[in-house]
Formats: C-alpha cells, sequence, structure tokens
C-alpha cells in the first residue's frame, strides 16, 4: 500500500493486492467450508452482523464452478452484491467470471438457487450503494481507495 492521502484512506496498489490474495484465499474457501458444513449457523455474517452468502460462478478459463463468500442485500427476490475485492485496483475474479458466464448460484442459510447476474445501472447503483453501506459501512472508504467504480452486482432469478 502506499502513504496515505491527506485525509482519506490509504490508496490500494497492484503489489498491495498481490500481498494480501493468498490471506484472502484461504479465508474465502475457509468461510465457505465452514458455511456448508454447518448449513450456514457459522460464517453467514460477517463480524457487524452483515449477512454472508455463497456466490458460484463458473470459472472463465477453466469452466470449474468457483465459490466466494459475500455480503449481500436481498431485494425482494433479487440478490446484490458488492465486486469490492477491499478496494484493491482490479475487481474480484469472481467479477470477471461472471461477466463472461452470467448463471450463477447464490446461497443463503435459507435457500440455494440459481440467479442471471448482471452489474447494476448507473441509477440502480446509486440508489443501492446507500443501502449496502448502511450494511458494511467499510465499502465507502474501499471506493475512496481506488481509481476504478466498485460494480454492484444484481442477481434476478433465473
Amino acid at each position: 500500500m502506499s502513504a496515505p492521502s491527506k485525509g482519506g484512506p490509504t490508496r490500494s496498489t497492484e503489489a498491495g493486492l498481490r500481498r494480501v490474495k493468498p490471506f484472502l484465499k484461504a479465508m474465502s474457501r475457509a468461510n465457505t467450508w465452514l458455511f456448508r458444513a454447518t448449513k450456514g449457523r457459522l460464517g453467514s455474517r460477517f463480524p457487524g452482523g452483515a449477512p454472508v452468502g455463497l456466490l458460484t460462478t463458473t470459472g472463465r478459463r477453466s469452466g470449474e464452478p468457483r465459490t466466494a463468500p459475500l455480503i449481500y442485500l436481498a431485494d425482494g427476490e433479487r440478490i446484490v452484491v458488492v465486486a469490492s475485492q477491499g478496494g484493491y485496483p482490479r475487481h474480484p475474479v469472481w467479477y470477471q467470471n461472471l461477466v463472461e458466464r452470467p448463471e450463477v448460484e447464490f446461497e443463503t442459510p435459507e435457500r440455494r438457487r440459481r440467479y442471471r447476474a448482471r452489474t447494476a445501472s448507473a441509477a440502480e447503483r446509486g440508489a443501492y450503494w446507500p443501502r449496502l453501506c448502511a450494511i458494511y459501512r467499510a465499502y465507502d472508504d474501499y471506493q475512496k481507495k481506488t481509481d476504478r467504480e466498485i460494480p454492484v452486482v444484481v442477481l434476478e432469478p433465473a
């Protein structure tokens, strides 16, 4: 990470992402295992209470299923997630996967369901962003740490 900017969060860098990526992968795998082993009794809440579900995409190169635990917002039948990757400069791999292959699965403790994923429009992002930040306040800091616009993803029942 680079030095903090005046009054703002530390800017994210590629070098920082390379350093933290093994930790993020290990934590993701552990959370996924715990969630599934306990049918969501454990691993379905982030510290602070935000709900966590499991998003399964299809690898754009491998064709294999890839699962990531993500904080989510339930909006009726829709699920809304954020491709923040902690505010690092690149989109997370799961986001890149669903852009190419939008058929996904999302699992909560109550249900596992197929969805079609899409990036929210600018108007939708504007409407969802405050609600998402109410669930997990760090999203605003993540956005300030990066030059990329952090995508908001809408999952609609397939």
